[in-house]
């Protein structure tokens, strides 16, 4: 496990060179905030958690299942970080920041993912001008 990365990971680094092709300015994994975003927007308090399908067990996700090996030790782990991630969410809300989850199965396409970034950035009242508009 000593290799796996919990920062700049390559599902985060699609996620932030789309961001800022939609002109998002945004900083990175802001430790004052509960459970380090791996994007913070605060013109729009907005923060992003980029998530591993098997790492935070991604709901109905084919790469969120559980090792037939040592299973009690691995359902313990992964139940622990999406208990750990939930908390976060929760702190974050509480002290008026929107959350949002962007799932590493979701990073393949830059489509989906500029479509995602407009949906969360509708929602949060203030809209960004992306390519193409005036």
């Amino acid at each position: 496990m000593a290799r796996v990365r919990s920062k700049d990971t390559v599902p985060e680094k699609r996620v932030r060179t789309v961001a800022h092709s939609m002109g998002l300015r945004f900083r990175l994994h802001r430790k004052d905030l509960a459970g380090q975003p791996d994007l913070v927007f605060p013109q729009h308090k907005v923060a992003i958690f980029v998530h591993g399908c098997f790492w935070h067990q991604h709901p109905n996700c084919r790469r969120a299942s559980v090792p037939q090996t040592r299973r009690a030790f691995w359902t313990n782990k992964l139940s622990g970080n999406v208990r750990r991630d939930g908390e976060a969410t929760r702190a974050l809300r509480a002290d008026g920041w929107r959350v949002a989850v962007i799932w590493e199965c979701e990073t393949k396409d830059g489509e989906e993912i500029e479509r995602k970034l407009a949906e969360i950035f509708s929602k949060s009242g203030r809209r960004r001008k992306t390519k193409g508009t005036a």
